[in-house]
């Protein structure tokens, strides 16, 4: 959870970062409450158990005629530090479930208020303008037959689809350029597990308020990720890494599943709101003082991808209220999709700072003979199928074919424009 010497020495601050994301700052009270009753069963239970301890020693050196009634008293005590033995897991249950009502403590400067508060930091390029009428991302798929819709819903249900021919093909393009930027700039590649256990789902902090996003198969008690930043967040689980040599960076392709949940009736056209979508996931784990220099380096990797795909957009630096419960900070890069009229998200990256390492027990010794601490954590994407729909609409011709961005080409077999099938 959060750093619980933070909890009671400043609850304050926690509270401030509470009602920031337009949670109760009651929460707060809750947490220290029950964490002091639980410290305070806990106490209890170990002065019982000192007490039995003692108890017994002088139970073995008692002379005989006094044994029995030293007995009965040890059978007394067994008694009480059982009642207080389940008191303490009674109340380490209620200090859990406050606690986790408790989430990352947002970072100085982060907007306060909801999804519509958020701040822009800056735009890239100019919007596209067209001499034509505009066909949305859709449109061009089905001229380009890159996207099969009907097809999709037919064989899965709503809001699932195939990429055909050159949707297929630029999907990849996508995902490969993506992965070379990635181990370029010195992120170890990762094809992780799709499915995770429960603890991992939760160490994450994605069994929270996103619960009902997620794809649960009951049989087997796995989930299925939305992000590889889930199963990358467990590669290091339970351990101590070696942090060194610096930061450990690891770029996850992977296959991710959401249920869109309670987005009824949202972005029902075409493949910006799908319940399965490939996706490049940069993760990172560091020392807590570099957390924020990482931060900005993952979102300069994804402005350059964006630049390179001639993508006009924005960077915004996302509302406390709209935090993930893991995020201390959320930059989004959204780009700009014509017919919509409107930028759209294709990026987001989260400083999740010493949150998750705490949750997933990942530390690191911030010298030798020191004593471990968490390490902080981040991800961020850097390719995903969205991206297909900014692409489509902004490198179209009144011909409906599209133009293929330089950078794609070599991932093409040199194709320069993707042309309407006949």
């Amino acid at each position: 959870m959060i750093d619980l010497a933070l909890l009671r020495d400043n609850p304050d601050l926690v509270k401030r970062s509470q009602v920031a994301r337009g949670e109760s700052p009651d929460t707060v009270d809750e947490a220290v409450a029950a964490d002091r009753a639980r410290r305070a069963a806990l106490t209890a239970y170990e002065e019982l158990r000192a007490e039995q301890n003692a108890h017994g020693k002088k139970v073995a050196q008692a002379p005989k005629d006094e044994k029995p009634a030293l007995v009965a008293q040890a059978k007394d005590l067994s008694d009480r530090v059982k009642a207080a033995q389940l008191a303490v897991t009674e109340a380490e249950e209620t200090a859990d479930a406050a606690l986790s009502r408790i989430e990352n403590i947002v970072i100085d400067g982060v907007p306060a208020g909801g999804e519509e508060a958020f701040v822009t930091l800056r735009t890239h390029g100019q919007t596209p303008t067209f001499d034509f009428e505009p066909l949305d991302h859709l449109a061009l798929g089905e001229k380009l037959d890159a996207i099969d819709m009907e097809r999709g819903t037919k064989v899965s249900g709503s809001r699932f689809y195939f990429l055909t021919g050159i949707g297929a093909r630029l999907e990849y393009a996508l995902m490969s350029l993506a992965l070379q930027r990635a181990v370029d700039a010195g992120f170890i590649p990762m094809i992780p597990p799709t499915l995770v256990r429960p603890e991992v789902m939760r160490g994450t902090g994605f069994l929270g308020q996103h619960a009902d996003e997620i794809y649960r198969l009951e049989a087997d008690d796995l989930y299925l990720v939305g992000t590889s930043e889930v199963p990358l967040a467990g590669y290091h689980m339970g351990e101590i890494i070696d942090l060194a040599a610096g930061a450990k960076r690891y770029a996850g392709w992977s296959t991710c599943y959401r249920r869109e949940a309670g987005s009824y009736g949202k972005d029902t056209r075409g493949i910006i709101r799908v319940h399965q979508f490939n996706k490049l996931e940069m993760f990172v784990y560091t020392t807590p003082e570099d957390a924020e220099a990482e931060h900005l380096r993952l979102v300069a990797l994804q402005e350059q991808m964006l630049q390179d795909l001639g993508l006009s957009y924005r960077v915004i630096d996302v509302a406390a209220g709209d935090l993930g419960s893991s995020a201390a900070r959320k930059y989004d890069i959204e780009a700009w999709v014509p017919t919509q009229d409107a930028y759209r998200e294709l990026t987001s990256t989260s400083n999740c700072t010493t949150y998750q390492a705490r949750r997933l027990d990942v530390r690191y010794r911030p010298a030798p003979d020191a004593k471990t601490a968490p390490v902080a954590t981040l991800n961020g994407t850097l390719a995903t199928t969205r991206w297909i729909v900014a692409l489509l609409e902004t490198h179209q011709r009144a011909d409906g074919s599209v133009v293929i961005p330089e950078v794609l080409r070599p991932y093409l077999g040199g194709l320069e424009v993707a042309e309407p099938v006949a």
